[in-house]
């Protein structure tokens, strides 16, 4: 295991998962609310960061292509499981929530049956965008908790619904690139 920023990086996102959920239990709200924003968008911003710069200093390693999409899958489940209780399970949190959480677990239950050919589910533009989508209304949504505009409910709402969407077509598309190596082949 190496310890160079990027992978410092992404250990910092992964211990800000439960640290977006414990604040709500130490805080009073706002101030809980503004402490769940802050840690989202900063662990957030990490997520680009830390591959950004594995990238560019040539420090890629198999710590970090491991820790990466735990991390990242860390901080959006949490977060959705805070957003859900803070919402009363409001449908138009549930709903998307339910697919991405859904997606979510499929893909690494996916890529984790595929073990060595999981390579053919690399990560696509779109899946990025998606993961974009979730990020920024997953930290939209704090922000009308910490500042209760209603404006930021709507726009956290509406970036949440395009989140969903983009998990839908997502998913379809590593499930169609993994059906060649699930179908069961049997000679008679």
């Amino acid at each position: 295991m190496t310890w160079n920023l990027p992978n410092i990086l992404t250990v910092f996102r992964l211990l800000c998962a439960p640290g977006v959920a414990l604040v709500f239990l130490i805080l009073p709200r706002p101030v809980a609310d503004w402490a769940a924003l802050i840690l989202f968008a900063s662990a957030s911003i990490t997520d680009f960061l830390d591959g950004y710069l594995a990238r560019k200093w040539d420090q890629m390693s198999k710590f970090g292509a491991m820790l990466d999409p735990i991390a990242d899958k860390a901080m959006v489940v949490t977060a959705i499981a805070v957003l859900t209780m803070l919402h009363g399970a409001n449908a138009l949190i549930v709903i998307p929530a339910a697919f991405i959480l859904l997606r979510e677990t499929f893909v690494s239950g996916l890529r984790e049956f595929l073990g060595d050919t999981a390579g053919t589910l690399k990560v696509t533009k779109l899946a990025k965008w998606k993961t974009t989508a979730q990020m920024v209304a997953i930290a939209v949504l704090f922000a009308y908790g910490a500042t209760a505009v209603a404006a930021l409910f709507t726009l956290g709402l509406l970036i949440f619904w395009i989140a969903g969407l983009l998990t839908v077509i997502t998913g379809w598309d590593y499930l169609s690139k993994a059906m060649p190596y699930l179908r069961d082949s049997h000679e008679d």
